[in-house]
């Protein structure tokens, strides 16, 4: 549930900061904690041994996402209000910088969930199900949580603004679109998570690769967030020093994926 509550400020720190950088903030907060949290909660020492390893690991992820940030508030200031409004409608740093914070730290609760689900995960195992799909039941869990929160949000934002109707007053055509895309939001979503399972079960030999899983999901959220944002022109105008410093961000989040590999 409080995963859920990442979810609904997650969406805020993109309205506020845009596709890039909303999500760069949010899941790099979200892969430290997401990573270190269940480390720490198992009694890990991060000062020694495969625990040093992955607190470096986290760090060179942090100091991508980083650079990253420091890339949009170069943008930031190299554009005129009129500009910021045009490429995010509602930008606004400090409040989208807090909001992201929050995501993040929200967020990271999905990994202390899939970590909590151990016992479910093994019971599934011993009845028989495939080591590349045994996490399915531990997130199926974590995501109706998640949807709990979401749920009640939405039913409190309804009665609070008397929207409830509209829901109803919309053209079929209009109608069906949202709820289409919102599948498809949904469905493209979850198969990250199913993804993390499914890659999980190849890392059954390496502590370090497993509990570093976390910290490569988010790494790569933030790469592809990023490459998006170029896309979608979030980045235009920008001068060849703001260009140069987020290109080294990716750089450093695509040597933070393989890391692990290197030092195990």
């Amino acid at each position: 549930m409080l995963w859920g509550v990442g979810g609904l400020t997650f969406g805020l720190s993109m309205r506020y900061l845009g596709v890039a950088l909303g999500q760069s903030i949010a899941l790099g907060t979200c892969a430290a904690f997401g990573t270190l949290f269940p480390a720490l909660l198992a009694g890990q020492n991060l000062f020694r041994g495969e625990g040093l390893a992955l607190l470096l690991g986290v760090c060179i992820t942090l100091a991508g996402i980083a650079v990253i940030g420091y890339a949009g508030s170069l943008r930031s200031r190299l554009l005129s209000e009129e500009e910021r409004r045009a490429a995010i409608k509602d930008f606004a740093l400090t409040k989208g910088l807090l909001v992201a914070l929050l995501a993040g730290a929200m967020s990271a609760c999905f990994s202390l969930g899939l970590e909590s689900g151990a016992a479910i995960h093994a019971a599934a195992v011993a009845a028989g199900a495939r080591e590349l799909f045994a996490l399915n039941p531990v997130i199926l869990l974590v995501t109706l949580g998640g949807f709990v929160t979401n749920a009640a949000y939405c039913i409190f934002c309804n009665l609070r603004n008397h929207t409830g109707r509209d829901y109803f007053s919309v053209p079929a055509r209009t109608w069906i679109n949202n709820v289409l895309f919102c599948a498809l939001a949904g469905v493209l979503w979850y198969s990250q998570f199913f993804g993390l399972g499914m890659g999980k079960s190849f890392f059954t030999s390496s502590p370090l690769m497993t509990a570093f899983s976390w910290s490569i999901l988010m790494s790569l959220n933030v790469l592809f967030s990023n490459l998006w944002g170029i896309w979608l022109r979030e980045w235009r105008g920008v001068d060849r020093r703001t260009a140069a410093v987020l290109v080294i961000g990716l750089l450093i989040l695509i040597f933070s994926t393989v890391y692990p590999q290197l030092v195990k």
